[in-house]
């Protein structure tokens, strides 16, 4: 089988997997408190990388780890898994997966703006239309179609899901420019992760350990979210010909998601939701791919 095919295999499983998760979130928030969910979740993602890493003869590499690595891992897992399965996961505790799972997906036009502000990368004459776009899809969803009575359905939910989209730019704006080992940069970020949210675990919130079902949804959510998904999606990236190629089969997860949701949850999918993830998934695409289609029209 050639790369390209393989890198397409690689990335249907991610997607495939990553639309489940909305799900899992939930199942497993029945369980255990979003703190417990995350302490859980982030040993399981933490090991099943440890022995991908050992599986391809990869975890010795780390013995030679530049201590200033370390400590950019340290600052890296703060972000996430720590503080962004924290937001998040409190933002599943509150809103229906089917709002809060749309929500979370504007995080590439955070990631630009934050491209824009802290890389210096210049903003494209398409990216404020695609935002405005996709804005405009985030409140019909955080107000369930009514506009007009601007209502929002919970407001510290909406927030947290919204906030957790800053938390994850700012951890893949850091490491935008990483020369180091991908897996191997996941696998410390994972584990100094892990020791941060024991930290706050022993410090501010002690948490009790779920039953069976509580113990076998925070695993699935450690290897499907976490673990297992993000090797899968590094290694589609790393075989293909071009990140773009696999890259925009992304945009078919919240989609799939929300059909896992129905399926799964038994939510009723809200044409408000329809309409508002239509509005994020078609900003993000005009702010991706307006700028070339603008060129090519000027040139002809």
């Amino acid at each position: 089988m050639e790369q390209q095919s393989k890198a397409y295999l690689y990335a249907a499983a991610s997607i495939l997997m990553w639309a489940t998760v909305a799900s899992a979130f939930k199942i497993a928030l029945r369980h255990q408190s979003p703190t417990a969910l995350l302490l859980l979740a982030s040993a399981v993602a933490t090991l099943t990388l440890a022995g991908l890493a050992a599986a391809q003869g990869r975890l010795g590499a780390l013995r030679h780890w530049p201590k200033r690595e370390l400590l950019r891992s340290a600052l890296l897992g703060l972000l996430n898994p720590c503080l962004y399965y924290l937001i998040l996961f409190r933002a599943y505790e509150r809103l229906p997966a089917q709002e809060a799972q749309p929500l979370n997906f504007i995080w590439p036009l955070v990631l630009v703006l934050f491209s824009a502000l802290f890389l210096r990368q210049p903003l494209g004459r398409a990216t404020l239309p695609g935002m405005a776009l996709s804005f405009l899809g985030v409140l019909i969803i955080s107000t369930r179609g009514d506009l007009a009575g601007w209502q929002v359905s919970d407001p510290l939910g909406v927030g947290l899901a919204l906030a957790s989209t800053l938390v994850w730019a700012g951890y893949w704006t850091l490491g935008v420019r990483d020369p180091q080992d991908p897996l191997l940069r996941l696998l410390l970020n994972f584990g100094f992760g892990l020791l941060w949210v024991a930290g706050y675990v022993a410090l501010l919130e002690p948490v009790r350990l779920p039953g069976p079902a509580g113990l076998a949804a925070a695993a699935y959510v450690g290897l499907f979210e976490m673990g297992l998904t993000f090797f899968a999606w590094l290694r589609a990236l790393q075989l293909s010909r071009s990140t773009a190629q696999v890259g925009a089969l992304i945009f078919f997860t919240p989609f799939l998601s929300l059909v896992v949701i129905s399926m799964v949850l038994g939510e009723p999918i809200l044409p408000s939701t329809l309409a508002g993830l239509g509005l994020i998934v078609a900003g993000i695409l005009v702010q991706r791919y307006g700028e070339s289609l603008l060129g090519r029209r000027q040139r002809s």
